[in-house]
C-alpha cells in the first residue's frame, strides 16, 4: 500500500461501562505493542459519536474495534467488512456512540468521503450496566484475537507495522494513572462502597419519584408527519 492510502484505526466506546469498554481497550493494547508509519493513525474515539466524521472522511481505510450486539454468546467476535458495517453499528445498539458513529458513516458518504475499505472487529458483550467496571473475563479475552485480526488485515492490504522491543504507555498515561486497564481494575471500591447502579440517595428518595406524563390532546384530527428517507440504508 502506497503512503497516499491513509488508514485510521479507531477504538470506540466507554471504559467507564464494562465490556463497553472493549474497543478503546483493544486500541491501547495495539497501541502498547505495535509501532505504525505516518500514514496509520490510531486514534481513541470514545464516545465522540459525529465529532470523528473529519477523521473518517480523512481516512481510505477503516479499521473499527467496538463491543456489538450481535446477538450471539458474550465473547463472541465477529468480522464486518465494507458496505455491511453501517448495518450492524444500528441493527442493536449497545450505546448512543454506535447511533452517533452510524450517523459518521452516513455524513461521509453524503459528503463523498467514505472510506475505500471499511472493517469492523467487533465482540459481543456480556455486561455494560456495570458503571465502573471493567472487562469482564470472557470479552477481555478477545483483546489479543481482535488485534491479531486487524494485523492479518493490514498484512493482505500492504500496511506495514512492526512490534515494539517493549510494551509503550502512551504519552497521557503513566503507570500511577486510574486509567490505565490494570490500575483501573485494581483501584475499584466494592459494591459496599459504591452503588453499581445509581446513588441509593436519589433511588430510594420520595422527593425524586418518576411520574407519568401528561400527553397533550390533539383532538381527532390525524398528525402529518415528514419523515426522511435517504438514510434507510443505514439503519
Amino acid at each position: 500500500m502506497s503512503e497516499q492510502k491513509k488508514v485510521l484505526v479507531l477504538g470506540i466506546g466507554n471504559i467507564l461501562w464494562a465490556d463497553e469498554g472493549f474497543g478503546v481497550r483493544t486500541l491501547e493494547f495495539l497501541q502498547s505493542h505495535y509501532e505504525f508509519p505516518g500514514y496509520v493513525t490510531l486514534l481513541d474515539g470514545g464516545t465522540q459519536g459525529v465529532y470523528l466524521v473529519q477523521d473518517v472522511r480523512d481516512a481510505d481505510v477503516l479499521i473499527v474495534f467496538d463491543a456489538i450486539d450481535y446477538g450471539l454468546e458474550p465473547g463472541t467476535m465477529k468480522i464486518i467488512e465494507n458496505e455491511d458495517v453501517p448495518k450492524f453499528m444500528g441493527a442493536k445498539k449497545v450505546s448512543l456512540h454506535q447511533t452517533g458513529f452510524q450517523e459518521v458513516l452516513a455524513l461521509a458518504d453524503m459528503m463523498g468521503d467514505y472510506p475505500e475499505q471499511i472493517i469492523l472487529i467487533g465482540v459481543q458483550p456480556e455486561h455494560i450496566e456495570d458503571f465502573g467496571g471493567s472487562l469482564l473475563p470472557m470479552v477481555k479475552a478477545q483483546i489479543e484475537p481482535a488485534v491479531e485480526k486487524a494485523l492479518a488485515f493490514m498484512d493482505a492490504n500492504g500496511i506495514t507495522y512492526s512490534k515494539r522491543a517493549e510494551p509503550f504507555k502512551p504519552s497521557n498515561f503513566s503507570e500511577d494513572s486510574i486509567l490505565t486497564m490494570d490500575n483501573y481494575e485494581k483501584g475499584r471500591p466494592s459494591e459496599e462502597q459504591a452503588c453499581r447502579m445509581g446513588d441509593d440517595r436519589i433511588l430510594t428518595s420520595d422527593e425524586f419519584r418518576v411520574t407519568e406524563p401528561e400527553l397533550a390532546d390533539v383532538g381527532s384530527s390525524p398528525m402529518n408527519v415528514d419523515v426522511d428517507h435517504h438514510l434507510d440504508k443505514y439503519r
